[in-house]
């Protein structure tokens, strides 16, 4: 099991909050990273990469800026890059991250070996979504530093294998980095986690609620609201499988049994945005979930959040001390 060596002695959690997709923004991140979390987010919420750049300068001058005020060290922060050939962005997104050293590079739908190496060059580290043993595989040839393992019940697009099964098939031929994403919420969650095998967890749909998220009001209180049986798993959104919330779906007017199959993968990367960088069309009321959502049931500050996690967390660890005790 491994953690980066570029996250020692920065993480009050083993944990990264995931990029999502209307909700991570800089604030989100900042204050993540802030709070001993990894913090990231898609390059694709900005709608150009003259905004992303912007984005970057502003997460990567305020961290600088909070660890000089304080003397503390921040988490690092990362960025989510969609390398499938559906993404026009990629190469001047990736410029962008190369020539400001963003510390971590998540990747989707494809693990790009020049990419890797282009990382690597500056001393970055590269994380992939894997959501069979399929992909890991080819993620671990082409030397990612880490495999998010997508499991079942994650939001957005995830897997469909259970995560001990997932997990354990992995650590058979990969020993860097693994993370677990897919309902986790608590600081028990975490701290299971690791207990199947995971470094790290990969927190999304808790920190949709969070009051520095960019997500619509609407949105966070229909995720309080919501339970697992809230959420569908569909490729007829994006045109990959993913979990969304129903009632999102319900309201845009959309009938699934009636919504032909996407034959393009869309990841609103033709977003439209108004002057107030507020988000239009389809991506803007339908939301994606995670089948956590049962357990979400309040909007804290990241901050507030992240105190709140790591007490479960230390107390879940606790607990099971406490248990184990009659079995060694």
């Amino acid at each position: 099991m491994s953690i980066p060596k570029q996250f020692n002695g920065r993480l009050k959690l083993p944990a990264v909050a995931a990029p999502m997709f209307l909700v991570s923004g800089p604030d989100l991140v900042i204050e993540t990273c802030k709070s001993g979390v990894v913090g990231t987010f898609p390059a694709l919420n900005q709608r150009t990469s003259e905004g992303f750049e912007e984005w970057v300068v502003e997460i990567k001058s305020k961290l600088a800026a909070y660890e000089k005020e304080t003397g503390a060290k921040a988490a690092p922060f990362g960025v989510n890059l969609i390398a499938h050939r559906s993404n026009k962005r990629l190469d001047a997104d990736l410029a962008i991250c190369v020539k400001h050293e963003v510390p971590l590079i998540i990747t989707s739908l494809g693990a790009v070996p020049t990419l890797i190496d282009q990382v690597h060059a500056y001393g970055g580290i590269v994380f992939h979504d894997v959501i069979n043993v399929k992909f890991a595989k080819k993620a671990a040839d082409a030397g990612a530093d880490g495999l998010i393992c997508v499991c079942a019940g994650a939001g957005g697009h995830a897997g469909q294998i259970n995560p001990f099964a997932l997990i354990s098939e992995i650590r058979q031929f990969y020993d860097k980095t693994v993370l677990l994403a897919g309902t986790l919420s608590t600081g028990q969650d975490i701290a299971s986690a690791q207990m199947i095998g995971a470094d790290l967890a990969y927190l999304g749909t808790r920190f949709i609620a969070t009051q520095e998220a960019m997500a619509v009001p609407e949105y966070k209180e229909m995720i309080i609201e919501s339970h697992a049986a809230d959420i569908v798993y569909t490729p007829k959104i994006s045109g990959v499988n993913a979990n969304f919330l129903m009632p999102s779906i319900e309201k845009a007017g959309i009938d699934l049994s009636k919504t032909p199959e996407k034959t393009e993968i869309d990841f609103g990367s033709e977003l439209k945005l108004d002057k107030d960088s507020k988000a239009q069309g389809a991506w803007s009321n339908i939301w994606s979930a995670g089948q956590g959502v049962g357990s979400i049931q309040s909007s804290p500050s990241v901050s507030h959040l992240i105190q709140t996690l790591h007490q479960e967390y230390c107390q879940a660890i606790a607990t099971h001390q406490e248990k184990s005790k009659q079995f060694l």
